[in-house]
């Protein structure tokens, strides 16, 4: 039984688990996106976002750890220096998934995964929606604008009666 195992074990075992979830975050790094499968894109999410996390704070301590996890220095000096500096402000959520469709071979569920603050064409047109002004549109005048273009009469002011 696999009560409370949470992690998906992609038919491997440990160490060959574990060289590809390296592996890959390494890719991931180095390429800012990676096309993968659905499951891989998953499973690597969750071992490669608390890495990028530590990357927030840049001391030895967390260098040494995540090093012990991806043996690559050139990925480890990429993700101190380059990743950090764009995420420092985020909370969480690093990584995106973008589904692509099924591969013809065998039917499997491929994606993109990428570092979020690295799609430009994402991040120029969410630019352009801000940039744009939008405009209310109403079907007819409404009343209110009715009255304010209609011309307005004075009250005529009335004298007040001699008694």
């Amino acid at each position: 039984m696999r009560h409370n195992k949470n992690f998906n074990h992609l038919s491997r075992k440990k160490g060959h688990r574990d060289a590809l979830l390296a592996n890959m975050t390494i890719s991931l790094i180095m390429h800012k996106r990676i096309f993968t499968t659905l499951a891989k894109a998953k499973a690597l999410r969750m071992y490669a976002e608390p890495l990028i996390n530590r990357s927030k704070e840049d001391n030895m301590a967390n260098r040494r750890l995540v090093f012990s996890y991806l043996q690559n220095k050139y990925a480890v000096s990429e993700l101190f220096r380059e990743i950090s500096q764009k995420i420092a402000d985020r909370p969480g959520g690093y990584t995106r998934i973008l589904k692509t469709g099924n591969r013809l071979g065998d039917n499997a569920q491929m994606c993109f995964i990428e570092l979020v603050d690295y799609n430009q064409a994402l991040l120029d047109a969410k630019k352009a929606d801000t940039k744009k002004s939008r405009t209310r549109r109403s079907r007819k005048k409404s009343a209110t604008a009715a009255a304010e273009t209609a011309p307005v009469e004075a009250p005529a002011a009335e004298e007040p009666k001699a008694e």
